[in-house]
């Protein structure tokens, strides 16, 4: 049977120590998100791992010091803040939301390299701020076009939570629409985390007689929609496409209500490719086969670690500046194959899948748009 890896409380060797580089892993471990941590803390460590096995960072063993991502965005900031500021941690890395990102990023990013690994509304210009994952342009909009032309979606509702990269990305979607066999956003409802009765959102998803929604809901709360969406019998009229949807999610919702469910993202678990094969191979290895499902969400942990190893490595130093001067020459290799990062984003093939019971069936890698809308 499975069972998490312990938390790592913070040790005695958490200090200055030149032998190693701490780096802190921020991941959710409470509220909705909390669904998908054990994949997110256990794709990390077996990355750092593999890092050490080949010779850390700069000669140094690469250490895990696990920060709850799923706490109050201002909490996370100030206990990230504090590891930074008594030289306890020397990088940070995570999947977290973009509310916890905002309030992170301009405490430690200039003081430290934060690799971030959650898809997110785009933007992001701090310095010595790094992205691994999706943007809407990239993720979104080819996919809302492909909706429209293979199912005839015109109508859009969206259904995200109250935050900042549902109400963003609800702003592009509006753009992508018109410009996908001139569609419309037809409604939204932004919702508090942590939401569980849907009645009323559905019954307006039903009167606007949308042709899709568009979630933007997070973790356990696309788990509940998902559920009451089936029970509605709108899952018979009305498709679903998702920009945040892991395997984890599509097993605690249950096969019943998934049908018509579509997923965008970089990573799918059931990517048929040498090196998705070779991390599956590898986790299982490490883990066992009752292992959280490592999908899109703990494998972009597995690379945020990557990526900060060799951001470190190519510039040879730990230097913020120094590093972001060097962030276009450096590349690293993982379950998506050899990725390379411009203007601080790593460039990735993106792909739409439709939820085959518990898992998903990849149809198509999407086309890179040539424009930004």
């Amino acid at each position: 049977m499975y069972r998490p890896p312990p938390r790592l409380e913070t040790p005695e060797w958490f200090t200055g120590d030149d032998s190693t580089l701490n780096v802190a892993l921020v991941y959710p471990m409470q509220g909705p998100a909390g669904i998908f941590g054990p994949t997110c803390v256990s794709c990390a460590r077996l990355a750092a791992e593999e890092v050490n096995k080949a010779g850390g960072v700069l000669g140094r063993e690469l250490r895990l010091l696990e920060v709850d991502g799923g706490a109050e965005p201002r909490r996370v900031a100030r206990d990230v803040e504090a590891l930074v500021a008594t030289g306890a941690v020397q990088g940070v890395t995570g999947w977290h939301i973009s509310s916890v990102r905002q309030a992170v990023a301009p405490r430690v990013a200039h003081r430290v390299p934060y690799v971030y690994t959650a898809l997110y509304e785009g933007g992001e210009r701090t310095e010595g701020v790094f992205m691994t994952s999706e943007t809407p342009a990239w993720q979104l909009l080819p996919a809302m076009r492909l909706m429209a032309e293979a199912r005839g979606v015109r109508r859009w509702f969206v259904v995200g939570n109250n935050y900042v990269w549902p109400r963003h990305t609800a702003l592009a979607a509006h753009r992508y629409a018109r410009h996908s066999h001139g569609g419309a956003v037809c409604g939204e409802a932004y919702l508090p985390l942590g939401t569980e009765d849907f009645g009323a959102v559905l019954r307006r998803i039903e009167r606007a007689e949308a042709d899709a929604v568009l979630m933007l809901l997070v973790g356990s709360d696309a788990v509940r929609f998902n559920r009451a969406f089936a029970a509605s019998g709108l899952d018979q009229r009305c498709l679903r496409l998702s920009t945040l949807m892991d395997e984890n999610m599509l097993m605690a919702s249950g096969p019943e209500a998934t049908a018509d469910l579509f997923s965008t993202a970089g990573f799918f678990a059931s990517l048929a490719n040498q090196d998705t094969m070779d991390f599956h191979g590898q986790y299982a290895g490490r883990f066992g086969i009752e292992a959280p499902a490592p999908g899109s969400l703990g494998e972009s942990c597995y690379e945020g670690v990557l990526l900060l190893a060799a951001l470190v490595e190519q510039a040879r130093t730990l230097d913020v500046s120094a590093i972001g001067a060097a962030a276009d020459t450096v590349s690293y290799e993982g379950p998506r194959g050899l990725l390379r990062l411009r203007d601080r984003h790593v460039r990735q093939r993106i792909y739409l899948a439709e939820a085959d019971g518990l898992d998903f069936n990849v149809l198509a890698q999407l086309d890179a748009p040539h424009e930004v809308l």
